[in-house]
């Protein structure tokens, strides 16, 4: 139960909310978003994502949360970080006019008995970890399952009337559902290591197969069931960090079926591997899911640029990942054209003993130079930011620099 201090800091952080995300600005930021998703950009869109909280929330106390309630405590987050990005690193960002509320959808997942001893905990609670082989039998691979999915329905209309009483004259309230992580490479990564899944690739491929296919299996089932109780997200208008304004697809609904829906898929393990490699054991199963869906964002912080032809075997994708690993001369060069370039600028920039402005310009410039030369709709998207060195204002600094590059594309 939240109480009365509780309510009032809800709707004292909507206010502000609202007063930001009912701005005549957004509307200019929303059309741009949608031409560079058909194709017709307008200047290069530019995004920050996966900020190091933690390090911000010791600088500026306007990111502590209090409320106790968890689903509540949540919802003050998404608010007090959304205010935060606005007013410091607002970029490319599109506020939506509606308080979004993840619906309570549950999950049992697909039975990974993942094993993490976890070592060395840092300030913002970063551990190095050790993953155990716990998919290396057949027996193993029969305690997989699928998974039992479906949403709270008493706990969805809880949440619906209490929403409705805290955000009553101050803002609309919607509900988000799913947007689907397709990296099954991510979960079998965790479940076995990552070196004993390069090994097992090599020696035990028919068994890597076996892993695969039953997996995907469970997934189209999982898409099925999140259909039946239309639980695919919409209203959040982000999928894997990227804004997702499309003239095909909704942006605004509560209540989504997959095929009108995004979802990201990647295969990071497979940067150290061949092309052949994705192609043998990626292709094949994201052909059979990447089906289901409107449209795919797809990668990471997997190295494509020598193997955008393969990813091109895979449907419905409109974004790929340009991550740091990639030349991203060859990858805008080698990018076909129905595709966004999707950059991610390397976050090391922000990390080091000092931050050297001139390399962050020029490492921007180079980005739109290279999608310049080849004609590539262009998406910069700063993320996995582990650390700014306790100085926030390198990263509204970079946000600056980022928006005076592009302006002038």
């Amino acid at each position: 139960m939240l109480n009365e201090k509780e309510i009032e800091i809800l709707r004292e952080l909507a206010r502000k909310y609202m007063s930001y995300a009912t701005l005549p600005v957004q509307n200019e930021k929303r059309a741009l978003w949608y031409s560079l998703n058909r194709l017709d950009m307008q200047k290069p869109m530019v995004l920050i994502d996966q900020i190091p909280w933690n390090e911000l929330a010791r600088k500026d106390a306007f990111l502590n949360c209090v409320i106790k309630d968890d689903y509540w405590r949540m919802i003050e987050d998404i608010l007090r970080t959304s205010i935060y990005k606005w007013e410091h690193i607002p970029v490319d960002m599109v506020l939506t006019p509606y308080i979004r509320m993840p619906r309570p959808i549950v999950n049992t997942g697909y039975g990974f008995d993942f094993v993490i001893e976890k070592k060395g905990k840092d300030e913002n609670g970063v551990f190095s970890q050790h993953f155990t082989d716990v998919l290396s039998t057949e027996e193993d691979l029969a305690r997989l399952h699928p998974a039992e999915i479906y949403c709270d329905d008493r706990r969805e209309k809880e949440l619906r009337e209490t929403a409705d009483m805290i955000f009553a004259g101050i803002a609309p309230v919607k509900f988000e559902g799913t947007c689907m992580h397709l990296g099954i490479w991510d979960w079998i990564s965790e479940a076995k290591g990552v070196t004993n899944c390069y090994y097992e690739l090599v020696d035990r491929p028919e068994f890597m197969h076996a892993i695969m296919d039953k997996v995907t299996g469970f997934v189209e089932d999982s898409i099925e069931k999140l259909n039946k109780i239309q639980g695919f997200d919409a209203s959040s208008t982000i999928c894997h960090c990227s804004h997702t304004f499309s003239d095909d697809l909704p942006d605004d609904s509560e209540y989504n079926t997959s095929d009108k829906a995004w979802a990201f898929g990647l295969a990071q393990l497979f940067s150290s591997v061949s092309p052949e490699v994705t192609e043998e054991f990626e292709v094949p199963y994201m052909q059979r899911i990447f089906r289901h869906f409107g449209a795919i964002y797809y990668g990471c912080c997997d190295r494509l640029d020598d193997r955008l032809d393969i990813v091109d075997k895979m449907p419905n994708i409109r974004k790929i990942s340009c991550s740091p690993w990639s030349n991203r001369e060859a990858f805008a060069a080698n990018l076909p054209k129905k595709y966004i370039m999707s950059n991610k600028p390397n976050p090391a920039i922000l990390a080091g003993s000092t931050f050297d402005e001139q390399a962050a310009r020029d490492d921007i410039r180079r980005t739109i130079n290279a999608a310049k030369a080849h004609n590539v709709p262009l998406e910069m998207i700063l993320k996995d930011i582990s650390t700014v060195r306790e100085d926030p204002s390198r990263l509204w600094r970079w946000a600056e620099i980022a928006m005076e590059e592009t302006s002038g594309y």
